[in-house]
């Protein structure tokens, strides 16, 4: 079913109704002992039927919403969050507050509020790796909230369209993955694009260069996520 927020709200978390459910059951609460837990401890009115509408799937909580059903249902919020995405789902799965990941890795906390609303990373090497270290960042999720996407996808499109040797090096100025790997799934990039492009053009008929060129850039376009996957990296 899907969650309603209202116009002008912030974008709520990927709440987990089916998690808040199976917490308050196996503490033996109801709805009501939830909200009232919620409402003494946290000085947020609740109603029962608010505490339904979250575990129907109905509604979704805010983010001090969360943080407070959180502690009611002795839980970390991380627990009532579904895959996080975003940077700011990374940081509210930890139950940290903006302004103190801020001050831990080293940042202004303005120019960390701009970044979870969709600003361009800004900050140095070492601020990104206290940022990983954090908020327990997948590498592609690391290469991604530091803006590097881009670069890598080029890197990548350009050692498998040509040689790929090149490219091992400054693959490895973005990626901090072993030198070895790289060399092997860079390798494998370039072998798996020339056969599909080999392929297609072996297919006969007066479409075959067309053909070649869909299926070249259908393997390119998905060139980011293949590489995460052969190299071993969750991507998140």
């Amino acid at each position: 079913m899907p969650v309603h927020t209202q116009a002008g709200e912030p974008r709520r978390p990927p709440f987990d109704a089916e998690a808040a459910r199976r917490l308050r059951e196996a503490l033996g609460m109801t709805p009501a002992h939830v909200a009232y837990g919620i409402a003494a401890a946290y000085g947020m009115p609740l109603s029962p039927a608010t505490v339904a509408a979250w575990e129907a799937g109905e509604r979704a909580p805010s983010e001090a919403e969360l943080t407070a059903l959180a502690g009611a249902l002795w839980c970390a919020p991380g627990e009532l969050l579904g895959a996080p995405d975003t940077l700011h789902e990374y940081r509210l799965a930890l139950g940290l507050a903006a302004a103190d990941l801020a001050r831990r890795i080293g940042m202004d906390p303005a120019g960390y509020a701009r970044l979870e609303a969709g600003g361009r990373w800004r900050g140095t090497e070492r601020q990104a790796a206290a940022l990983a270290e954090a908020l327990a960042l997948p590498l592609p999720a690391l290469i991604r909230f530091t803006g590097r996407d881009a670069l890598l996808t080029e890197l990548l499109t350009s050692a498998a369209t040509t040689r790929w040797q090149a490219y091992v090096r400054p693959v490895g100025k973005v990626v901090p993955l072993p030198r070895a790997r790289l060399r092997e799934v860079l390798q494998d990039l370039h072998a798996d694009y020339q056969a599909t492009m080999a392929a297609t053009l072996h297919w006969g008929g007066g479409e075959r260069a067309e053909e070649s060129g869909r299926a070249g850039r259908a393997f390119l376009d998905g060139i980011l996520t293949e590489f995460w996957a052969r190299a071993g990296a969750a991507h998140h």
